[in-house]
């Protein structure tokens, strides 16, 4: 099909829902490593990896060699049988998470799935219904995650009982007009408050992002979780990590985003990057807080052998590879340049994140803050024209978010700042 037939087939035939960051949707034929190409020929240098999903590069043939083994073997049994690849990575998982704390996980196929589980889990073990949840988060696309979900845009139909939204550690544009460090962390000691005034006083948990990915990678200060996971113990809930974006190396040196904060959570989700592009979504737990969680229950396509098979494939080669050494030093090395760039340009009001996982915050003007959201779609179509995938995201919708395959090189942050320079210039010109 040529790529008018595409979009015309498109338009034809799929839900108008669907969303695009381009005026005309660009047409995907195929990828490789850290590009993509469209159908048209053009090679993209991709720093946005599918939503924060690509973690080891398109097509990587490690990865896939596993893949196409297991395919012939065993392609599909449903939870109601076991199978060694689902058996084997939740043993690897285990290992890895926090402290060894965390042991049983539930597979799914997505972290909207993943979330789900997490809050019936915590409601199931804690007697509890009522969940806390944080202003500016995101944390899926069915009914229960969208009302966990913390920003309008991403929201649809009427909101949820039993879900109370805490206000985030957004620095940048603090809620309670405070500048940090001598602010005492409000927002994370505000959370009890926000318990002993809106819910029963007895909370089933609180589930966070440890950094918040659709609402531009707002990045928490290092008191924040300890502090509002003591809290929310306190008041008898879990505190579940939704890991779907910041897990698996993303943020540098660790494995989890949220061990960078010195907290070990009782429940952790995650999606994305465990797949490198398959859907796979998981709820990791401790033995208590799983075993809670009774009767009857399957997920037809969770722990799917081919696809179990090839998020251990992507965790081994992490693993193998020292990609974490790569996520933390490269990271360092993109934050740098991105800071390089907000010297030179005052759209750029703020600069933060973690590892390979980094976001600028576009503004009019760095006094006032005030948000640069129309030149935020300058640059992401000036980005299509200079041939670099970029992801945006915030309340907004002036954050350029960037989450490149964890295995690139510094070679490609230079050519993408180069790149990202002239759509920066380009956006106040025109």
């Amino acid at each position: 099909m040529t790529t008018e037939e595409v979009l015309l087939a498109q338009k034809d035939f799929l839900f108008p829902a669907v969303f695009h960051y381009f005026k005309e949707p660009l047409v995907v034929s195929h990828a490789k490593d850290q590009y993509v190409w469209d159908a048209d020929g053009n090679q993209y240098l991709d720093f946005f990896g599918g939503i924060v999903t690509v973690s080891v590069g398109h097509c990587n043939e490690q990865v896939n060699a596993k893949v196409h083994a297991q395919i012939d073997r065993l392609e599909h049994v449903s939870t109601l049988f076991v199978n060694e690849p689902q058996v084997l990575l939740a043993k690897r998982l285990a290992e890895l998470t926090p402290g060894g704390a965390l042991r049983k996980s539930f597979f799914t196929n997505s972290g909207t799935e993943a979330n789900e589980v997490a809050i019936l889990a915590a409601r199931c073990y804690t007697g509890s219904t009522d969940i806390i949840a944080l202003r500016h988060s995101y944390h899926g696309r069915s009914s229960a995650t969208m009302g966990l979900t913390g920003q309008a845009p991403w929201k649809l139909g009427p909101p949820q009982a039993g879900i109370t939204h805490a206000l985030n550690a957004y620095c940048y544009r603090c809620p309670f007009g405070l500048t940090y460090p001598s602010c005492g962390v409000k927002c994370a000691t505000d959370v009890e408050e926000v318990i002993r005034t809106t819910t029963s006083g007895r909370v089933a948990g609180l589930i966070a992002e440890p950094i918040q990915g659709v609402g531009g990678f707002i990045t928490p200060p290092k008191e924040y979780f300890p502090i509002v996971a003591e809290i929310v113990r306190r008041y008898g809930g879990v505190f579940i990590a939704d890991e779907v974006q910041t897990a698996w190396g993303r943020t540098g040196s660790k494995w989890f985003g949220i061990e960078h904060w010195g907290v070990t959570p009782d429940i952790i989700t995650s999606a994305k990057g465990l797949g490198n592009g398959l859907p796979i979504g998981v709820t990791i737990a401790r033995p208590e807080v799983a075993d809670a969680l009774k009767g009857t229950t399957i997920s037809t396509f969770g722990g799917n052998p081919v696809v179990t098979t090839a998020a251990k494939a992507v965790i081994d080669y992490i693993d193998e590879q020292n990609i974490l050494r790569n996520t933390e030093e490269t990271g360092r090395y993109l934050r740098e340049r991105l800071l390089d760039l907000q010297e030179k340009h005052p759209l750029i009001g703020d600069v933060r994140g973690m590892g390979l996982l980094q976001a600028i915050e576009l503004v009019e003007d760095r006094v006032t803050k005030v948000p640069a959201s129309a030149a935020t779609l300058r640059v992401i179509e000036l980005a299509r024209e200079n041939r670099i995938l970029i992801g945006k995201g915030g309340l907004n919708g002036n954050v350029i978010r960037l989450s490149p395959p964890m295995n690139i090189a510094r070679t490609d942050v230079d050519e993408f700042i180069v790149r990202l320079d002239r759509c920066l210039s380009g956006a106040v010109q025109r």
